[in-house]
């Protein structure tokens, strides 16, 4: 294994090690085939691409990502788990994104100026995306908030 591949590996493992404790310590992000629905790709299958707009206009897409772990978490403000969770992806975002590691925080269908607020009340720094027709969370099959997808950096 080169060193390249041995850093992104070791950046990999860090990464869902991070998130691993944020979820067991918090208790309540449950993956089940009902919660994510049938349309979830497939670990080691290739994720479609999607863009969408962050709360500065700039639109993000999946394949600029490519070489990098990316934790995709779909999100609202009024969901009480989501802002639990949010501080420990902030934490792990800090810690990991030199190395490779990014978190795309995808809002559902909520206003800019909510989201702004939400996030600049709990200094997320991390990218906020804005999926204003779901057309992302239901390609991901997401059905309940939070929901947390780890995609490799290939």
């Amino acid at each position: 294994m080169t060193d390249d591949a041995s850093a992104r590996s070791a950046n990999m493992k860090k990464a869902i090690a991070c998130v691993s404790v944020v979820v067991a310590v918090l208790g309540f992000s449950v993956f089940d085939g009902w919660s994510m629905g049938s349309r979830v790709p497939a670990v080691g299958m290739p994720v479609e691409d999607f863009h969408l707009t962050d709360l500065d206009g700039k639109t993000h897409r999946l394949t600029e990502y490519r070489g990098q772990v990316v934790l995709l978490n779909f999100w609202a403000t009024w969901c009480k788990p989501c802002t639990t969770e949010m501080p420990a992806m902030q934490a792990c975002y800090d810690k990991l994104k030199d190395k490779g590691f990014v978190v795309l925080a995808v809002n559902e269908l909520e206003d800019d100026e909510k989201v702004r607020a939400h996030i600049k009340q709990y200094g997320h720094t991390f990218p906020v995306l804005m999926d204003r027709d779901n057309k992302v969370a239901n390609q991901f099959g997401v059905f309940g908030l939070p929901v947390s997808v780890f995609i490799d950096e290939r």
